[in-house]
């Protein structure tokens, strides 16, 4: 969604960070820049304008800061507005005294309201609730069968009945309370337009229901369009909050930079893919980072902490750091890395990935993770645990199996290979883990780990995932790296890798 902008404002303050002075003059021309970008990215131009003020506000005639450069100020004072304009805070749901709960959502057809609906149902279930879904959209054919269908994959039962949206409504509200449901969320009917019409059925429903929450469901792909439609709802029903659908399209992005400033109620959640799980609560310091590049891993951590089987994922740790990890125990992980969505998704979480990777489709295929697995299942379980078996026959049977060739076969086996001697040198190990004296360390972290102890990593991240993945390849030379820059190892003539002493790992 923000891959334009973020490639501008990437190029605009990675100019200013390197200087170690800079004129007025440099940061007038900086913010100028600023805001064409913003324009560009069909942000509303005034609060485009206000943005650049508030920039500038903050980093001319203010007290700068003796621990960064001049130009690591203006990122910062970037950074600052942009969390400002996006809302400043994450927003804090409460719940109802006497239950249940009642959350409203409202908007134009094809913005992925009922869509919405499966997916909140699904995100108050990972917060404990239980939650009832409503269908009151009685005018789009199929709505009601559609949320039933998503409500069965969310594991939240929906109500509805052939009547008119009021009645269905106070219905959703008597069988909550029957059923002793915390939460209800009302899925009504949209228009092509803003009407009369709607407005006047969407009011009568939230007047039955009287709920403590109505967002607004918003496609972020609109534009400009959003902002007019969210200021327009909001007149009439007096919104809490917006929810953006479809972040993870490829529109300029004006609308999330827009809907706070303009209409003055925050954004409650965004979507980011087709998935239930691609859902969650919007967080503006961490868009903030993702605008200027910087990444996002604490959600990157908090999906893997929700999507993750931790017994998995503690039994792939135990045997990596072991040095028993097969093709078996890699397919299991990566069963558990496809939880989070797609390669592309998850590299534009991670911060330090260049832009030239997160854009290339062709190395971020997801089309070659699904490849693998195909290679891997037309296995035997013998030839998962011990893949020296495989001979010449059985790489052709395997490949006819998996729809690929030998060729690929070959490649993924090698590349699992030089993987594996990697992972079973202590002083790699040791490198991953830091320190000099790593070697000892990564050996006592396996002896513990085979007496039943666990690996936890720093901030909660789960461990079990291997340091690459053979067979997805972001360079000829494939996923696993040469010897050169290789922890654990320096430099003799001719280029030739020997690892340190104690080291016990492969020659490069």
């Amino acid at each position: 969604m923000f891959d334009a902008l973020s490639d501008r404002l990437e190029g605009i303050l990675g100019r200013l960070r390197g200087r170690g002075r800079l004129s007025e003059a440099d940061v007038d021309e900086a913010l100028r820049e600023i805001r064409t970008a913003l324009l560009e990215a069909d942000v509303d131009i005034g609060v485009a304008r206000a943005l650049v003020s508030g920039i500038r506000a903050r980093v001319v005639g203010a007290d700068l800061s003796k621990s960064l450069s001049p130009g690591q100020q203006v990122v910062k004072a970037v950074h600052e507005e942009l969390v400002d304009v996006l809302g400043g805070e994450t927003l804090r749901l409460t719940y109802a005294s006497a239950p249940p709960t009642v959350v409203l959502l409202a908007g134009l057809q094809g913005s992925g309201k009922t869509t919405t609906a499966a997916k909140l149902g699904r995100w108050y279930r990972q917060q404990g609730r239980n939650p009832l879904l409503v269908g009151a959209d009685l005018q789009r054919p199929a709505a009601v069968e559609q949320l039933r269908v998503l409500g069965e994959q969310a594991g939240v039962p929906v109500f509805s009945e052939p009547t008119d949206p009021v009645a269905v409504a106070a219905g959703g509200l008597r069988e909550a309370r029957r059923l002793g449901r915390d939460v209800l969320i009302v899925d009504t009917a949209g228009r092509l337009a803003i009407d009369e019409a709607l407005m006047d059925e969407v009011r009568r429903v939230s007047s039955e229901v009287a709920p403590r929450y109505t967002f607004l469901v918003i496609d972020a792909m609109t534009g400009q369009d959003a902002v007019a439609t969210a200021r327009a709802f909001h007149d009439a029903l007096a919104l809490d909050g917006v929810i953006l659908t479809k972040l993870d399209g490829d529109a300029r992005g004006g609308a999330a930079l827009s809907v706070k400033q303009v209409v003055g109620r925050p954004i409650a959640f965004a979507s980011t893919g087709e998935r239930l799980a691609d859902f969650d609560l919007f967080h503006p310091d961490r868009m903030a980072n993702r605008i200027l590049g910087m990444g996002d891993m604490l959600t990157l951590i908090e999906q893997a902490e929700r999507e993750f089987d931790k017994d998995v994922a503690a039994e792939g740790a135990t045997r990596l750091l072991q040095g028993r990890f097969t093709l078996e125990d890699f397919l299991a992980q990566l069963q558990q890395v496809k939880k989070l969505g797609s390669l592309g998704g998850l590299l534009s979480l991670m911060p330090g990935v260049p832009k030239e990777l997160k854009q290339a489709d062709a190395a971020i295929d997801d089309g070659q993770v699904a490849q693998v697995e195909a290679i891997i299942r037309s296995m035997t379980p013998a030839e998962r645990g011990e893949p020296a078996l495989i001979d010449g026959s059985r790489r052709v049977r395997i490949a006819r199996g998996s729809g690929t060739t030998t060729q690929e076969v070959n490649q993924l086996l090698r590349q699992f290979k030089e993987a594996q001697q990697l992972m079973r040198s202590p002083g790699m190990l040791g490198g991953m883990l830091g320190g000099g004296k790593g070697g000892r360390l990564a050996q006592a972290l396996a002896e513990r780990m085979g007496d039943g102890g666990g690996l936890e990593l720093p901030g909660g991240a789960p461990g079990g995932l291997p340091g690459s993945l053979p067979g997805l390849s972001a360079s000829p030379g494939g996923a696993v790296p040469g010897a050169k820059g290789r922890p654990g190892s320096k430099k003799k003539k001719g280029g030739r890798v020997t690892p340190k002493s104690g080291g016990g790992g492969p020659r490069g």
